[in-house]
């Protein structure tokens, strides 16, 4: 029997790296341009452009495994059925439900292996991201470009008619701070300055104007120092515990807390329903292979995504049960009985 699993499990593995790397790599690109579409904001070389990936990793693992274990599942029992080879091994005494197994253990080790990437995984990998982005942010060089409409430096709007080494000459700044209250501000020559993570831009040798309904206001200043007052605050880690714990209060946590348990156990589940219309006698039964991958997934996937708008954990448990012993049922009903 040792054999017997090991050949099962090795059949199936091939079966599940087959469909898993495509559609890991297809999702992979979308990230990646999603990713990519940050550079406009924040300037990031290729090394950091893979960091901000792996933090992706435990998201687009999570979301493939599941359709690619019930696709591999489903693909490889109808392969063994195809071929004889589960006629070989009923013929040799082997019972359904015992060949079954390895699967079944396989489902659950998946489903263990999702149930920690969606609660520790996923919620670590998502603060590394925020928290990298919000670095990258405050350290951001602010990129002036001479010439170019519509630039901003925090809430005001700059226009630059050229620079020279690290210093502006001849610039316009223009805020609105009031419905009906408006600044605005020339400069011979300006620079930018960091400090403390706090940017501001040095004005040297011009005039202010605050314009009002009212009046006109001017006024000459030597030196203007400028602040960003846009900065990001300081991004802060959460720990595992007290970030879930919130499920106790916050109802939309509370149901994506189902939503992750329920996906998690799309495999074990899967197990059962998927070998009863996989595990087939070609002489007499015909292959549906794509049409049981495809409503096995969608009825799964279909529950997870009603768990997660109305679901409670009573409900939650009824479903588990509900799916469990209908798979059970199901297979019983179409194979172990003959087989």
């Amino acid at each position: 029997m040792v054999n017997v699993k090991w050949y099962i499990s090795s059949n199936f593995t091939k079966s599940f790296l087959t469909i898993f790397l495509p559609f890991f790599l297809i999702i992979s690109l979308v990230y990646l341009v999603k990713i990519s579409s940050l550079t406009s904001k924040i300037q990031i070389n290729f090394t950091e452009l893979l960091t901000l990936y792996s933090y992706s990793v435990p998201d687009i693992i999570f979301y493939t495994l599941p359709i690619s274990f019930v696709a591999a599942l489903g693909n490889v029992l109808l392969k063994l059925s195809q071929d004889n080879e589960l006629i070989a091994l009923y013929s040799l005494g082997l019972k359904a439900t015992k060949i079954l197994k390895p699967l079944l253990l396989l489902g659950l080790l998946f489903s263990l292996l999702l149930g920690a990437i969606s609660f520790l995984a996923m919620p670590l990998s998502k603060q590394l991201y925020k928290e990298f982005k919000t670095t990258k942010q405050s350290e951001a060089k602010l990129n002036i470009i001479p010439g170019k409409l519509g630039q901003k430096f925090g809430n005001y709007y700059i226009y630059v008619k050229e620079k020279k080494d690290d210093t502006f000459h001849n610039l316009v700044i223009y805020n609105r701070t009031k419905k009906n209250e408006e600044q605005f501000f020339s400069s011979q020559e300006g620079k930018l300055n960091k400090k403390n993570h706090i940017t501001s831009l040095l004005l040297n040798d011009g005039y202010g104007y605050t314009y009002t309904e009212e009046k006109l206001q001017q006024a000459k200043y030597k030196s203007l120092e400028v602040f960003d007052t846009t900065q990001n605050q300081a991004f802060t880690f959460e720990n595992i515990i007290a970030l879930w714990s919130k499920a106790t209060t916050d109802i939309k946590m509370l149901r994506r807390v189902l939503f992750f348990i329920f996906v998690s156990l799309i495999p074990f589940l899967s197990v059962y329903l998927v070998a009863s219309f996989s595990m087939i006698n070609p002489r007499y039964q015909k292959n549906y292979s794509f049409i049981v991958i495809f409503f096995t997934t969608l009825v799964l996937y279909t529950i997870a995504s009603s768990l997660e708008k109305w679901g409670t954990f009573p409900i939650l448990f009824i479903v588990l049960i509900a799916l469990f012993f209908l798979g059970r049922w199901l297979f019983h009903k179409r194979v172990s009985r003959y087989f």
